[in-house]
């Protein structure tokens, strides 16, 4: 059985499974035609990396591939509670539950063209660095890398991998001034995305120069009207 068909079998045993999972548990769900030391050979191989997806989705990309296409980035926790700590799996801030969670976290980047969506980057988020934090003293992990950082550089693989793509799509949490001048200055692409309400803007240039700058909940904008952050 080739390690690809393996990993599907096993991805399925642990998205149905509800107790324990384990190799013996699956090869024995199998009936033998798969034996413990199969799987066990298969999870100890190196951790597969972004450029691994994208060898594998690549000849797929070039078929739907449009250049109106859009790139969708956003970021997940797969909530892990019961799991010792580890650079990995550690507390994460969920911005959907307004609290910190255990869990991984990992940031994904979408292709989608021609009504298909393909996943073509991934970055899991490793807090490998420790610091004491000044508000409760207590010691605390964090990644050397931002997650707006990681943003960047999943487009930056995304334009390098020639996907043709027109806009960049993501929620609020990477609605930073430095992401959108990335997007337009260096990729000479454009974006959709969401902004908080007590955002400050100006409506024109010379409001800029001027330092006119407006709350976002205070403005009533009508179409293709330009504002600068």
């Amino acid at each position: 059985m080739k390690n690809s068909e393996l990993l599907d079998i096993y991805s399925d045993y642990l998205i149905s499974a509800f107790g324990q999972t384990t190799a013996t548990g699956l090869a024995s769900l199998l009936g033998g035609s798969v034996s413990h030391d199969q799987i066990q050979r298969l999870l100890a191989q190196a951790p597969s990396s972004a450029a691994d997806l994208w060898q594998v989705v690549k000849p797929y990309v070039r078929q739907i591939q449009q250049v109106d296409g859009v790139i969708i980035i956003d970021d997940t926790i797969a909530e892990k509670p019961y799991t010792d700590e580890n650079e990995i799996i550690c507390w994460h801030y969920d911005h959907s539950q307004d609290r910190s969670v255990k869990g991984i976290n990992f940031v994904t980047c979408l292709y989608h063209a021609g009504g298909y969506s393909l996943p073509v980057g991934f970055s899991l988020v490793a807090k490998t660095e420790y610091y004491v934090d000044k508000k409760d003293g207590k010691r605390k992990r964090r990644s050397p890398i931002s997650k707006n950082e990681t943003y960047r550089d999943l487009l930056t693989n995304a334009r390098n991998n020639q996907i043709p793509f027109q806009y960049v799509l993501n929620d609020v949490w990477y609605s930073a001034a430095e992401n959108m001048m990335f997007i337009q200055h260096d990729l000479d692409k454009d974006f959709i995305m969401l902004l908080k309400s007590n955002r400050k803007l100006a409506i024109s240039l010379p409001a800029k120069r001027n330092g006119q700058w407006v709350r976002i909940n205070s403005l009533t904008l009508k179409a293709k009207v330009v504002v600068i952050e």
